[in-house]
């Protein structure tokens, strides 16, 4: 049992003295949240004194419901992966083991029985079935409520319930700090706040190597190293101490080498249309470093032959000002979870890699509750998706599938993030993303590490290390 069970009294505490310095933001029925009007539905729990309490209680500190279904085919949360839970033999930097070893599939989804689960599956993954009925299958496993958090993460979140609010529009948040801002969302810019700020560790290496093979499945793999230096997540930090700086991110290409050398440098800003994204590229050709003002919006990522978008990076990242939001739903749904097979050191990319989508053999799924939201393309502005629907699991906020819809509102790709959860940590985050081009039969896929290094957290990095003049000298080593 994680020891968010151990700390109730400490929780009480902190949550009485968030309630009294927030009663007063708590009154005028959520108008503070930047302009942005609270959405309806009965899966919306008022943002009230009485329910904030709740958190930690019948709540999860993050706020999903801490109870399971009727059905039982989804327990209750316990606290998520606590040290307890560690696979014998783990050791902090080591890759990951699966804690969920023993576990075997209760069945397994094909392009023949799919319509008999289409009750629990996103249009974008019935899509799947339609167009690889012989290859694509889904094995679904018995749901781990496997997502947890650093205890001082569920005390930041219970505070923030009271305090935290959107400005400008819903493109920034106010007066929260460390853990997610909104655990009681009230509309989908909150949620999505909620993905964006959810605790990655201060700062972290990871190799996210890319492959986007082609029809026939051959493909060359793009190996990135990237750094990534969280303010927001620092001890005693709150929002406005970061000066409008959420993270800096820091990505090199090592491999081929008609690419190497090859760097970006990206600060991302908390509020964007405060001031946007400032990014800078460095040409090991040309020996300099230059403005990149594209980085952003649906121009296309990092070697990605056009099959991702800047924005799709983590699911979703940036700006959300050329969409308009709405929650639509909180339902059940087979989402991937607990991808520890996928993330096996004994893999290699060939083992992955197929036509048309990442090898099923590897892959997990499992029954969660789910927000969704649509996010459809506002008049006057232009993006190459019309509407995006998002799958963001209760436990964590995190992106689990994306429908993306063309100009013509035709569904054209579908998106997965294979999530465990790093429970030296904790935190419940991606280990591969992909990215499936339904149309052309084509996909990308991010975070292929298993013959690198795996991914660190809590690094010690250092804001100097991320400017445009340290760019030149690390680009020219």
């Amino acid at each position: 049992m994680n020891d968010v069970l151990n700390f109730k009294s400490k929780l009480l505490s902190s949550m009485a003295v968030g309630l009294m310095a927030g009663s007063l933001a708590l009154s005028g029925a959520h108008a503070q949240d930047g302009g942005v009007p609270a959405d309806t539905g009965d899966y919306i729990i008022p943002r009230t004194e009485a329910n904030i309490a709740r958190l930690g209680q019948d709540l999860t500190p993050m706020g999903s419901v801490r109870a399971g279904n009727e059905d039982g085919t989804i327990p209750a949360w316990n606290g998520g992966l606590g040290r307890e839970d560690w696979p014998a033999g783990y050791e902090p930097g080591d890759r990951h083991l699966n804690p969920f070893a023993d576990d075997e599939p209760m069945f397994t989804i094909t392009g023949q029985n799919y319509m008999e689960y289409a009750d629990k599956l996103s249009p974008g993954q019935i899509a799947t079935f339609e167009r690889y009925p012989d290859t694509y299958y889904m094995r679904v496993f018995p749901t781990r409520r496997s997502a947890s958090f650093p205890e001082r993460i569920y005390e930041k979140t219970i505070e923030n319930a009271s305090t935290g609010r959107l400005v400008s529009n819903g493109e920034g948040v106010a007066d929260v700090s460390e853990g997610f801002p909104f655990p009681l969302p009230q509309n989908a810019y909150e949620l999505i706040w909620n993905h964006k700020l959810k605790y990655k560790g201060d700062g972290g290496v990871r190799y996210n190597n890319q492959v986007a093979p082609t029809a026939d499945g051959s493909f060359q793999l793009v190996k990135l190293r990237e750094e990534l230096l969280g303010l927001y997540y620092q001890l005693g930090t709150d929002i406005e101490d970061v000066d409008n700086i959420l993270l800096y991110f820091f990505q090199e290409v090592e491999s081929p080498a008609r690419l190497a050398g090859n760097i970006l440098l990206v600060h991302e800003t908390l509020n964007q249309m405060e001031q946007p994204r400032q990014a800078w590229i460095y040409n090991p050709g040309q020996r300099r470093v230059r403005r990149a003002p594209n980085v952003a919006y649906d121009n296309p990522g990092t070697a990605s032959d056009g099959l991702r978008t800047n924005d799709m990076t983590d699911m979703f990242n940036g700006a959300m000002d050329r969409f308009d939001w709405e929650i639509v739903d909180k339902r059940e749904m087979y989402i991937p979870y607990n991808a520890y097979e996928a993330h096996n050191d004994e893999l290699e990319p060939e083992d992955l890699v197929r036509p048309g989508h990442l090898n099923p053999e590897y892959m997990r799924y499992e029954l969660h509750r789910v927000w969704v939201i649509e996010a459809t393309l506002k008049d006057g502005t232009r993006h190459i998706n019309s509407r995006r629907t998002f799958y963001l699991d209760e436990d964590s906020y995190q992106i689990a599938l994306i429908d993306h819809y063309d100009s013509r509102g035709e569904l054209w790709r579908a998106s997965e993030a294979h999530s465990l959860n790093f429970y030296e940590v904790p935190t419940y985050w991606t280990t591969l993303e992909t990215h499936m081009d339904l149309q052309s039969g084509r996909y990308v896929a991010t975070g292929l590490d298993n013959n690198d290094p795996v991914i660190t957290f809590n690094q010690s990095l250092e804001p100097s290390d991320y400017t445009p003049q340290a760019l030149r000298t690390r680009g020219r080593r």
